[in-house]
């Protein structure tokens, strides 16, 4: 008996599909940070002007050097516009970024101004593959945002694995 070499052909490596991972547009853990104002509540409902003031001042803002920061309020409770302000105040010296809102809503910021920043040009009519599985958690602004991003410039858009793709878009052909 005979055995014949057959040579096995890489079909998606020959196909020119370049994939875009989207967890490399995620901002990384250890660059994010949270202001929570609940601690500088009295009995967790109440902002007293003068004592939240002086808290601001010993408080120790250089845990946000360098990072992302959301300014929120965890407690159910009535905060005056202004105490946001003077916490951004004191936070936008140190920090990268600082935004209003809560961690997981700053990822979504972060990631989507991340893809925004993606060089177009190193699309322009490819075939392109956004990867739609991993053990990452992304949230679905990103394939959205990349979606529109990257569609306006790409000859082919899908969704999953190079070997087993969802199409999204296909430019008309020219």
């Amino acid at each position: 008996m005979q055995l014949s070499m057959e040579q096995f052909v890489n079909k998606v490596a020959e196909s020119g599909i370049i994939t875009l991972d989207l967890v490399s547009y995620l901002p990384s853990a250890d660059s994010l940070a949270s202001f929570d104002l609940k601690p500088f509540l009295f009995r967790e409902m109440i902002l007293k002007e003068k004592d939240y003031r002086a808290a601001l001042q010993t408080f120790d803002w250089k845990q946000y050097e360098g990072k992302h920061v959301a300014i929120f309020c965890s407690a159910d409770a009535i905060v005056p516009v202004w105490a946001y302000m003077l916490a951004a105040s004191y936070i936008q010296p140190l920090a990268a970024s600082a935004y209003f809102g809560t961690e997981e809503e700053l990822v979504k910021v972060l990631i989507n101004s991340n893809i925004q920043a993606i060089d177009k040009n190193e699309y322009t009519d490819k075939r392109v593959v956004i990867k739609g599985c991993g053990d990452t958690p992304i949230p679905d602004i990103a394939y959205v945002s990349v979606s529109l991003h990257l569609r306006p410039v790409v000859k082919s858009l899908m969704y999953g694995e190079p070997c087993s793709t969802v199409p999204i878009y296909k430019a008309p052909r020219v």
